[in-house]
């Protein structure tokens, strides 16, 4: 007797969703794809594969992580494959994810400091999306801090005798003993003078970031997160202590997303400045969040997305508030202001510019500034006018600004210098000023290549685009002469 084959249970979590949501078979399917595509999968599902899902069948790989965010983004609130009466599978959005609570951020980010180790090459194959951009930035904005961070010690064991025992070794004890003493193992209780390292390293790290390029010490700054900072968030640690210590642990975080830029691993990046948004908020430290979601607005700015690099940056100025110091609004008003050139919005750009100068112009000598906003100042503002005025093709205005903001720029932003130093290049050609354009094009690119920064090479590959109608040109051919020279 032939055996039948068993019957499988209709899948009504599914359906109801599909209902909820309005779509029709084929439109799930064709969204499915869609995403997929963002991620080079290649699918091809119809409405027959979904007509199978509904029947019981459960896709494979990535498909139900894949199936959960087309929900989520349409009907606005997050959902898991389980939720769809899926089957769990590692999500293709992994470290995309806006944590629910402390202990789930912690692991999320861990998990990409472990896995944080491959070649650039293969850290460049990890996908962007402009779509991962929406849900956690609105998580942020309408999310609250962490009501609880503090971690206690670990229970003590208690035998039957009713005596207590130490808790006995687990595996991640013994595997601290056995990379050494340096390394704090889980129960560590994180102090003060802890903190004050991790913010004296990310000094650290930042002044090389800025003086070398991104790719200069990017994977001792993520083998430090892995082995020193994960194990303090893993620790013990009082409220006050343990905002601190997230707030430490989400400037550490971003600036591993921004050397990740730096070097074109534009997905990993992402990834890490997610995460660092969720970090901000167990933190509490609301203008924090808004610069990260200013340095995603950034990202989105180079690679050509200017409505998502608006949208980021007006979220952060609503998150932000009004009470924001100065200087972070005059930051937060410039972000956008990019978003708008890059798109072409004269009219928008240059509100948003104005908007920028006046909130610095309020700025006080007595004002509290935090930190990690220091940087933006005359030279700063200057740049990023600068930046607009290329993009929006008003050469002369560029000009001057990029001028304005190399005078006043220190020495130790050097890569910050060579950008700057390439739009007055770029406005200098766009003037016809075709020697000085070439010859300044020229230091930048030798600069460049004492650099490990993609975005560097990109800036000096942008302008020789923009040489290819004076190719014949005796200033192009020295420009090139001296460029091979450097190779």
């Amino acid at each position: 007797m032939t055996e039948r084959p068993a019957q499988r249970t209709p899948n009504r979590q599914l359906a109801a969703l599909i209902a909820e949501a309005g779509f029709s078979n084929a439109g799930l399917a064709r969204r499915v794809d869609q995403l997929g595509l963002e991620h080079g999968l290649d699918l091809r599902y119809d409405k027959t594969s979904v007509t199978r899902w509904l029947r019981g069948q459960q896709p494979r790989g990535t498909t139900p992580a894949l199936i959960a965010e087309v929900f989520t983004r349409r009907l606005g609130r997050r959902l898991t494959a389980q939720d769809l009466g899926l089957d769990a599978c590692a999500p293709v959005y992994a470290g995309l994810e806006f944590a629910a609570g402390p202990e789930e951020a912690v692991d999320i980010v861990s998990g990409l400091w472990r896995k944080d180790s491959g070649s650039h090459a293969e850290l460049r194959k990890i996908a962007f999306t402009s779509a991962g951009l929406v849900v956690p930035s609105r998580d942020w904005l309408i999310g609250r801090a962490d009501e609880k961070v503090a971690r206690a010690e670990p229970p003590l064991r208690v035998p039957a005798q009713g005596r207590p025992s130490p808790r006995p070794p687990g595996p991640s004890d013994l595997a601290a003993r056995r990379r050494g003493t340096a390394e704090r193992a889980p129960g560590h209780r994180v102090t003060g003078g802890d903190i004050a390292a991790l913010r004296s390293v990310g000094e650290l790290f930042r002044t090389l970031d800025d003086a070398y390029g991104g790719g200069h010490a990017r994977q001792a700054l993520v083998r430090y997160l892995e082995h020193e900072c994960e194990p303090m968030l893993r620790g013990t640690y009082g409220e006050q202590t343990g905002r601190r210590l997230f707030a430490a642990a989400a400037e550490l975080t971003r600036l591993a997303g921004w050397t990740s830029y730096d070097i074109a691993a534009h997905g990993l990046a992402q990834r890490y400045f997610v995460q660092a948004l969720r970090l901000a908020q167990v933190a509490g430290d609301r203008p924090y969040g808004a610069y990260v979601l200013v340095t995603m607005s950034r990202q989105a700015v180079y690679l050509g997305h200017g409505r998502e690099a608006v949208q980021l940056a007006r979220v952060a100025q609503q998150g932000a508030g009004g009470s924001a110091p100065p200087v972070v609004q005059a930051l937060l008003h410039a972000a956008e202001a990019r978003g708008h050139g890059v798109l072409g919005e004269v009219r928008a750009c240059t509100a948003a510019l104005v908007r920028a100068e006046r909130a610095l112009e309020s700025a006080r000598p007595g004002d509290e500034v935090p930190h990690w906003a220091r940087f933006f100042d005359e030279a700063q503002l200057a740049d990023e006018f600068g930046h607009c005025h290329r993009d929006l093709q008003q050469f002369r205005a560029a000009a001057q600004h990029a001028e304005r903001s190399l005078q006043l720029r220190a020495p130790g932003y050097a890569r910050s210098r060579l950008f700057c130093r390439m739009v007055l290049a770029t406005a200098r050609l766009g003037l016809g000023e075709l020697d000085q354009a070439c010859h300044l094009a020229a230091e930048a690119a030798a600069q460049a290549a004492e650099m490990r920064s993609v975005r560097a090479v990109e800036y000096v590959r942008d302008f020789e685009r923009r040489l290819e109608p004076y190719r014949d040109a005796a200033p192009v051919r020295t420009y090139r002469d001296k460029v091979a020279a450097y190779g």
